[in-house]
Formats: C-alpha cells, sequence, structure tokens
C-alpha cells in the first residue's frame, strides 16, 4: 500500500510535508480534503478526530504534526536528500530552526489569519499589528542567523528549510520582508525557486482566494 498525505494544497503546513516528499521523490498518493472529496474528509476525521492536518498514513501506522512525518519519512522511507544530519548536535540544531519557523513565523501568520476570520475577539487591525511586531522581532533574528548559510542551518537542505518554506511565503504576506533584512529575502527567493517547493506553490495557485488577507499578486 503506497503512502497517503491527508491534507490542502493552500495549507502552510501539508505543503511542509510535501517539500519533504518531493525533495527524495517519495511516492505517495494525495487526498485532498475538500468539498470535492467528501470521502477523504470522512477517512481522515476518522483516524483523527483532532481534525488537523496533515495526516500521514503508511500501512497501519499513521502519524500526524509535520515535523513527525518528515523524521518518520527520513527513518522508514528514506531517499537521496537526508533531511537530518546524521551528527545528533547537527540535528538538534535542525530541530530548533524547525521549531523557530513554525512558532514565531508560522504561528504568528496564524494568528493574523484567524483574527480574519473571527475566531478570536479582536480587530483585523489589531490581529495584524501584533502578528507584524511578532514577525519583525523574528526577521531581525534570522537575518543575523543567515549570514554566511545557503539554508537555515548551513549548506544543506534540511528539515529546517522545509518548515521556513512556507512560513516565510505566507509571513511576507502579511507583513513583508523590508529591504534592511537583505538576507532574508534572498533565502526566501532561493526557497520559491527550489524546485520542491516552486511544485507546492504552483499547485496551490488555484486556491489563493482562500487567504482571507487577500493574496498578493506575486510570487
Amino acid at each position: 500500500m503506497p503512502l497517503a498525505l491527508y491534507g490542502h494544497p493552500f495549507s502552510s503546513y501539508t505543503q511542509k510535508a510535501l517539500v519533504a516528499l518531493y525533495e527524495n521523490g517519495t511516492a505517495f498518493e494525495f487526498r485532498c480534503i475538500g468539498p470535492d472529496t467528501p470521502e477523504h474528509t470522512v477517512d481522515w476525521l476518522r483516524r483523527w478526530p483532532i481534525a488537523r492536518f496533515p495526516l500521514l498514513v503508511d500501512g497501519e501506522r499513521q502519524i500526524v504534526e509535520t515535523s513527525l512525518i518528515i523524521e518518520y519519512l527520513q527513518l522508514a522511507h528514506p531517499g537521496p536528500v537526508p533531511l537530518l544530519p546524521a551528527d545528533p548536535i547537527a540535528a538538534l540544531d535542525v530541530r530548533f530552526l524547525d521549531r523557530y519557523f513554525d512558532l514565531y513565523v508560522m504561528s504568528a501568520v496564524q494568528l493574523a489569519v484567524d483574527t480574519a476570520l473571527q475566531r478570536y475577539p479582536m480587530t483585523v487591525d489589531k490581529g495584524r499589528a501584533i502578528t507584524s511586531e511578532r514577525l519583525e522581532r523574528a526577521y531581525v533574528w534570522l537575518e543575523g542567523h543567515l549570514a554566511g548559510k545557503t539554508w537555515a542551518a548551513g549548506d544543506e537542505f534540511t528539515l529546517a528549510d522545509c518548515a521556513a518554506a512556507p512560513s516565510l511565503f505566507y509571513a511576507d504576506w502579511v507583513h513583508p520582508i523590508a529591504e534592511t533584512h537583505p538576507l532574508l529575502r534572498a533565502y526566501r527567493a532561493r526557497l520559491l525557486a527550489r524546485p520542491s517547493f516552486a511544485r507546492a506553490v504552483d499547485e496551490a495557485r488555484p486556491y489563493r482566494s482562500l487567504f482571507p488577507l487577500g493574496a498578493p499578486d506575486r510570487d
């Protein structure tokens, strides 16, 4: 039975898992969660009633949370691109950066999105202002961190870059990365040019109208 990934192409965390799968050319079936495929939604909720995606199914085993999905893929379905270094300390650095992008970049974006969707009792402007403040702090740290690096953790594309790609993609839509952060802007451009992420971005283009803050006419 092939691997199956439940998710949505416009979801940042689904994209994070897709990048890992595309990097290694891993065979899998994508089961899109949406109104056109109710059978996938029923099966997804049966398997994971917490109702968060992506969900990876591998035979009798199912894995949730994107970082764990990517680590599982490296263990059970390794490919030519190791997304975690073999050295434990180097792997710890990659895991830290993975958490940084999820917790301090993508979570900040999610606040603005959730506010626009009226999931929080505050105005859209207030939610966006809080997001901008948090993202700017995250950008400042990343600008210093990226000095001398091609990818988030150094010369090799890793789990951290799988997290960074959708995080910075959407973050720049909400709070544009200023010209005062040239290293971060260049890093985001490299991520967009990476074939694995470029494919995920292209697959999500038909859904850009879903972005509640208005998707910019770029990228």
